[in-house]
């Protein structure tokens, strides 16, 4: 959860690729820097166009090395991992807002929560 949303919407973690970096690379960076978790098994799913200049977002799937979370409480005041069930019921009930559909973040969802995408 970033700190500027509202209170029910969560997101995937994002970020930007440093000069000579690798996208896996990248990925396992921006996860730790952001919530303070180690990821193994980085694998490429989709992109989508970002509204920015020549810029394009990149979804990916990886395996947490452990369930430790860590956040800055600067930028990310909360993060956690969640079961499709949790995930589905918070939705259901209005606790949590599903990212909009022409997102990146509403695709990867989309894909684990139909089982298309490990957990």
């Amino acid at each position: 959860h970033n700190v500027a949303w509202e209170p029910h919407r969560l997101s995937l973690v994002a970020g930007f690729v440093d000069a000579g970096e690798s996208l896996e690379a990248c990925v396992r960076r921006e996860v730790f820097e952001e919530v303070g978790v180690e990821l193994a098994q980085v694998r490429y799913v989709a992109s989508q166009p970002w509204p920015f200049p020549r810029s394009l977002m990149l979804g990916f799937v990886a395996r947490a090395v452990s369930p430790a979370i860590r956040v800055d409480g600067v930028e990310i005041d909360r993060a956690e991992f969640v079961s499709r069930a949790d995930y589905d019921a918070r939705l259901g009930d209005g606790r949590l807002g599903m990212p909009t559909s022409a997102s990146i973040a509403a695709t990867l969802i989309g894909l684990w929560r139909s089982g298309e995408l490990p957990c």
